[in-house]
């Protein structure tokens, strides 16, 4: 079982930057891929970054490549974002999840097993 706790939203002015931070409780942390994932109110839920367990593969939606950074601290068990240039279409709440078990795409949410309550993230024009 692993608990999932986001902080570090809030409110930007476009263009800006922001960290989010996802702490997991547990001592097997490093063994689970980690993903952020978004939400945007009236819109379903999208893929944002994935991490994999020792950091040494990212992926990201083409949305998001070149301004946000996933990166993780297995010795902390926390995985972060790293938001640059934010645009105002970047507001939603953001989630980060846990992946267990191997899976051929984590971009997709059925992929991962546990899920944080989330964060906001405003981004004002």
């Amino acid at each position: 079982q692993v608990q999932l706790v986001e902080s570090g939203g809030g409110l930007v002015q476009a263009g800006g930057s922001l960290r989010v931070s996802c702490a997991a409780s547990g001592r097997t942390f490093s063994s689970y891929v980690m993903g952020w994932f978004r939400q945007a109110p009236g819109k379903e839920r999208e893929f944002v970054a994935t991490i994999s367990w020792r950091g040494g593969s990212t992926s990201y939606a083409d949305s998001v490549k070149g301004r946000f950074t996933i990166s993780r601290d297995n010795a902390k068990n926390t995985v972060y974002l790293q938001m640059n240039s934010l645009k105002p279409e970047d507001t939603a709440v953001y989630y980060c999840a846990a992946a267990h078990n191997y899976h051929n795409d984590y971009s997709l949410g059925r992929s991962y097993d546990y899920w944080g309550q989330g964060t906001q993230v405003t981004v004002s024009s």
